[in-house]
């Protein structure tokens, strides 16, 4: 019998102190970004479940409302969803969002974050993105990570942890 738990046991996000994935996707434009062109920088990276929905909306126009503060601190906000290129480009129009919304329709991201999760809801059972946040250092080490969070409250939450 081996006593050593599998890699397969449960475990949500990615620790504190580990080299965040570097990645490359596409962002609201079409053009290819990547975690490491970040460096130098912190990046508030977060994981949402799609555009235009109420929470997400909220969520994004509250960084939105916080980007100048956020940048002054020396921090930009990434944002990842299972969305089109095009549908983070509305999104980014209809609401004048001033950061980075980046189209992972493969989930290769949001799996390699550790954010695609079962969810239930109103009983129902589906696979989706738990709504996620990380906060990566200026070098691309983890240093905060936040699951399950509440979209009204992240961005003001995540602009304190840059304090």
């Amino acid at each position: 019998m081996n006593d050593q738990l599998s890699i397969e046991e449960v475990k949500y996000m990615l620790d504190i102190g580990t080299k965040a994935p570097d990645f490359e996707l596409p962002d609201q434009n079409g053009e290819l970004r990547s975690l490491s062109e970040f460096r130098g920088q912190k990046v508030i990276l977060y994981f949402y479940p799609k555009d235009m929905t109420p929470g997400c909306t909220k969520q994004a126009c509250s960084f939105g409302e916080l980007y100048p503060q956020i940048q002054e601190k020396g921090a930009v906000v990434l944002g990842v969803s299972r969305d089109s290129v095009a549908s983070h480009k509305r999104f980014e129009e209809k609401y004048g969002l001033p950061f980075v919304l980046l189209s992972d329709p493969e989930r290769k991201v949001i799996e390699a974050y550790d954010v695609w999760k079962e969810k239930k809801n109103y009983g129902k059972v589906s696979m989706g993105v738990v709504r996620s946040t990380y906060l990566i250092d200026e070098e691309g080490t983890i240093i905060k990570a936040f699951g399950n969070v509440k979209a009204a409250d992240n961005p003001a939450q995540m602009l304190g942890e840059l304090q």
